[in-house]
């Protein structure tokens, strides 16, 4: 039993101090997209460049790749929160667009059985359909946050909440940990996001017409 309580604690505080810079910087980078803030994206380019070599050590081969998409649109979504709004000024909160949502389904479904299928019968992956899944649905909230659309955030709470349980299947306790804090970083980006929104709303209808 001694033993057993020693391996747990051994693995609650990391098996090796990468994880923790990794949960570290991927925290700081959730932070301070919920706050609209630039510095999001370079920390999140060296939180995800961390975390491809903890997932690859834990044999979660999805996420490892989706830390290699997160690092790509992290550096276009830096160049579209400056330049994306009307005449290349900075990007405003804005709602999804019925495209985008139809889009984001299609991709997460078709993912999610194409490459879990590819996982389950050719890797040693443990959890192939969930592990897409949650890799496809990143993807996607990555893509609207990117696009800084309000309800990037529901998504980011639905894969937070599959990852929590995934993550400490795979004995990643700090990471699992992490991802619970996401859900109420999340749930506070959301609130953020919203009150900005609604603030530039009021604002615009506030300009006098030319």
């Amino acid at each position: 039993m001694l033993q057993s309580l020693y391996e747990f604690l051994t693995a609650a505080v990391g098996n090796s101090p990468l994880e923790w810079v990794a949960v570290l910087t991927g925290f700081a980078c959730v932070w301070l997209a919920a706050r609209e803030s630039l510095w999001n994206f370079p920390v999140a380019i060296v939180s995800c460049g961390i975390y491809i070599v903890v997932y690859l050590r834990a044999g979660l081969y999805s996420d490892s790749m989706l830390q290699v998409m997160f690092i790509a649109l992290s550096v276009y979504g830096w160049y579209e929160w400056l330049y994306g709004g009307r005449g290349k000024t900075e990007l405003p909160v804005s709602h999804t667009r019925r495209r985008e949502w139809v889009v984001c389904v299609l991709f997460v479904a078709g993912f999610t059985a194409g490459f879990g299928y590819y996982l389950e019968h050719n890797t040693d992956a443990t959890v192939p359909h969930w592990d897409s899944f949650t890799t496809a649905g990143s993807l996607a909230a990555q893509y609207l946050l990117m696009r800084k659309r309000l309800e990037n955030w529901w998504l980011w709470i639905v894969v937070d909440i599959i990852y929590v349980p995934i993550l400490w299947y795979k004995q990643l306790y700090p990471t699992s940990a992490l991802y619970a804090l996401y859900l109420g970083l999340a749930v506070y980006g959301y609130v953020q996001w919203r009150r900005a929104m609604r603030k530039d709303e009021l604002l615009l209808k506030l300009e006098p017409n030319d």
